[in-house]
């Protein structure tokens, strides 16, 4: 029992930030989905206000149980840290937050220039909604279910199929590290269905974007977590929408 304590004090501590997110979430997607695409939701839920408390619901599950098993997870295979900031690797995730946040802004123009619709739903999610969503929902809840719950997990499944006989204080890297890139290329691969509503289709160009910055970012998140803990995963993403959104404040 003593070892569920902190597995389920970290659950719950996520609930509020998961319903606010989650709320939030729902609001950004009003604000950013193609009217099309709002009506058709609208349409098998019933209105906008059980699109927002279905998104929210929603949050809160995945928070409960990936917050939870994540936790037991990361214990188990050694990646659970202390949730607390040290200055170095602060500074690390500080500074390579701010060089990931500087590149993904350059979307905009790069892709943006390419793609129908990137422009207009970059400038339309600088509201305070947008803002609290990728904040809330990127930088905490995804953390929570794709480095915390499921980059533990695929490098638990990896190291009790090839790696048995080593205790979990001399797991290999490489089973992280291929835990890493797993995780990564499924937190792209969750954005599909996100992104074929926002533009309405799947291109090769579309895909390769979408691949690209996800996958990239998730690498990074990923190796954070390996090296620092969640919190500084968590940081990182946050930080990097923070630093993307200010920069298209000032220069869009």
């Amino acid at each position: 029992m003593t070892k569920l304590k902190q597995p389920l004090r970290f659950a719950l501590c996520l609930l509020p930030i998961a319903i606010v997110a989650g709320i939030f979430v729902g609001f950004y997607q009003l604000d950013t989905l193609p009217a099309e695409a709002v009506a058709e939701v609208t349409a098998e839920l019933g209105s906008t206000d059980m699109l927002i408390v279905v998104g929210a619901v929603q949050t809160l599950l995945y928070a409960l149980f990936c917050g939870f098993f994540g936790c037991l997870l990361a214990e188990q295979i050694g990646l659970w840290k202390p949730i607390r900031f040290e200055k170095k690797n602060l500074l690390v995730t500080l500074a390579v937050s701010a060089v990931c946040g500087i590149v993904f802004s350059l979307d905009h123009w790069v892709f943006g220039g390419m793609i129908d619709g990137i422009q207009a739903g970059n400038a339309a999610s600088l509201t305070v909604r947008g803002v609290i969503a990728s904040l809330l929902y990127g930088g905490i809840i995804e953390e929570v279910m794709l480095r915390l719950f499921f980059m533990s997990l695929l490098a638990w499944v990896i190291w009790k199929l090839f790696c048995r006989r080593t205790d979990r204080e001399h797991i290999p890297t490489a089973v992280l590290i291929i835990a890493n890139i797993i995780a990564a290329l499924l937190f792209a691969a969750s954005h599909l269905p996100a992104t074929l509503m926002f533009f309405g289709r799947l291109t090769p160009l579309i895909l390769f974007r979408c691949f690209l910055l996800n996958g990239g970012f998730g690498l990074v998140f990923g190796w954070l977590y390996r090296k620092y803990g969640i919190v500084y995963a968590m940081t990182a993403h946050a930080l990097v929408h923070a630093v993307s959104k200010l920069i298209w404040l000032i220069f869009i």
